[in-house]
């Protein structure tokens, strides 16, 4: 019996070693994608983490762009993972890849998509809980002071050569903001635009203006975005709404921007159990927003936000993973 329990114990042992060995040739090496923005930066930086900490990959984080790195997956196979893949940007390509089976779009990287819109400061709504539409906000232009002239109302917008800044644009002739006593401000550039909702913020006064998310900006200074009060129309969002030109807008909804994760074929089929977790992990934008806020304020690489993230969100990314994975990555992180 000592002898058959000794025998077993070492069986056991060689089939312990052996999964672990399955489970690093299966993944083996994975080239991650980090694109050259925060949200980016510090998703790569959590996948590369779990990847090598809970499946033994030998994981690497190359620095990428939209449109290359998906043209690049697409045609070349490499890189294996988008953590944050904006496919509304690429749309044809990316669905021709996976009608080609080059690539598999696994979960919605951000759980309630890429938001932009009108914001106004949430001590606004507070003090003034009827106002929920841009129709609404537009009512009243003296909770909006201009910083020009006081007695007109101002819709801030971003800096030109944005999509954004068009819409915006659009959207204030669309909603007839001039004729209800506003003016569109020209704030010059993306810190100009930043600067206009500190302010505001420490003054408590009224903003209303051009904004998304997820960013730091919006997990520091807590904003609410206005609802349009008609439906997305797709024929007039292409037609006038994103033209800068056109004449007749009408008021449209914004479309939230699907943030998909993208990952080659051949690095699914080798994954294994590395594909449940890229089928599974996803965070909202209150969630990022938060952890961008405080990469910016310590000044934090993706690494750091990563770190940073694990320690206080463990209830989030262990449901991320299963709990055999999820007790190596706390191992990893003691």
């Amino acid at each position: 019996m000592k002898h058959f329990a000794m025998s077993a114990a070492l069986v056991m042992a060689v089939l312990s070693v052996g999964s672990g060995v399955a489970l690093a040739q299966e993944c083996g090496s994975v080239v991650i994608a980090s694109m050259n923005w925060q949200s980016a930066e510090v998703l790569a930086a959590v996948d590369k983490f779990i990847l090598e900490k809970g499946y033994d990959c030998q994981a690497e984080v190359i620095v990428g762009d939209t449109v290359p790195t998906l043209t690049s997956m697409i045609e070349k196979g490499q890189p294996d993972v988008a953590p944050e893949g904006w496919v509304d940007l690429l749309p044809d390509v990316v669905n021709g890849g996976i009608a080609d089976g080059k690539i598999i779009a696994t979960i919605d990287a951000l759980s309630d998509g890429a938001v932009q819109g009108w914001f106004v400061p949430k001590y606004v709504i507070d003090a003034h809980p009827e106002i929920k539409t841009i129709d609404d906000a537009l009512a009243h232009p003296e909770l909006f002071p201009a910083p020009e002239d006081a007695s007109k109302g101002a819709v801030y917008n971003g800096p030109q050569g944005w999509g954004g800044t068009v819409v915006t644009s659009q959207y204030f002739k669309a909603y007839g903001a001039a004729d209800k006593g506003f003016v569109l401000v020209d704030t010059g550039s993306a810190a100009g635009l930043d600067g206009s909702i500190a302010k505001a913020y420490e003054r408590k006064e009224g903003w209303m203006g051009y904004y998304w998310e997820p960013t730091s900006i919006l997990g520091k200074y807590e904003m609410v975005k206005l609802d349009y009060t008609v439906p997305y129309d797709a024929a007039e969002w292409k037609r006038c709404n994103t033209v800068a030109d056109c004449a007749d807008p009408k008021p449209n909804a914004w479309p939230k921007d699907a943030v998909r994760t993208l990952v080659t074929t051949d690095f699914a089929k080798r994954a294994g159990p590395a594909m449940d977790y890229f089928n599974t992990r996803s965070w909202s934008n209150a969630t990022v927003n938060k952890l961008l806020s405080w990469m910016t304020e310590n000044q934090a690489t993706g690494d750091e936000g990563a770190s940073y993230f694990f320690k206080n969100n463990e209830d989030l990314w262990t449901t991320w993973v299963s709990p055999e994975v999820a007790e190596k990555v706390k191992t990893a992180l003691q």
